[in-house]
């Protein structure tokens, strides 16, 4: 019988402390799906391409199928689960049902944990800023309208695409 190493892990989800043994090749997507329950972060495409996977990583967005579970003993992860706060729905959440930003629903955990993040950052400062920000996000449905008004509609941000007082830029772009 082959017999695989597995690691301790530490991991602050949601709030909540738990501990995890885990093999070296464990995503921290499979670890909260498979290990810690936490299913309403989604698997898309498993390459890092959709979005669908977003969570927050120490209040940073994070594809959670694109990193090593072991890579964050110690760290703070918030899913989707842990945006609400009791009953209490996110702002996010209760604008995301206001817009109607969501059809299928398949990526909406994963949008609503992007747009989390992309607020907390604070460089979005226009409608432009906010769907740029947001373009690792993919709506196979095409919610995008309703997703950037929702956002848009936390953030106070008034205006329509195309409205931004200055291009956004991502920062020099490295040969």
């Amino acid at each position: 019988m082959d017999q695989h190493q597995e690691y301790p892990l530490r991991l602050r989800i949601n709030g909540e402390d738990r501990q995890f043994r885990v093999e070296s090749w464990v995503t921290l997507l499979d670890l909260l799906r498979e290990r810690a329950g936490l299913t309403g972060t989604k698997k898309g495409c498993d390459h890092g391409q959709c979005g669908a996977c977003t969570v927050l990583l120490d209040g940073k967005r994070i594809n959670s199928c694109l990193t090593l579970a072991v890579m964050h003993d110690g760290r703070e992860v918030r899913t989707v689960e842990g945006l609400a706060e009791g009953d209490a729905l996110h702002p996010l959440q209760q604008a995301f049902i206001d817009c109607d930003a969501f059809q299928c629903g398949y990526c909406t955990p994963g949008q609503l944990c992007s747009a989390a993040g992309l607020i907390a950052e604070g460089q979005a400062k226009s409608v432009d800023d906010v769907r740029e920000l947001m373009s690792g996000n993919l709506c196979r449905c095409g919610a995008y309208p309703q997703i950037t008004r929702a956002v848009t509609q936390v953030m106070g941000i008034e205006g329509k695409p195309g409205e931004g007082d200055k291009a956004f830029t991502t920062g020099p772009v490295l040969a």
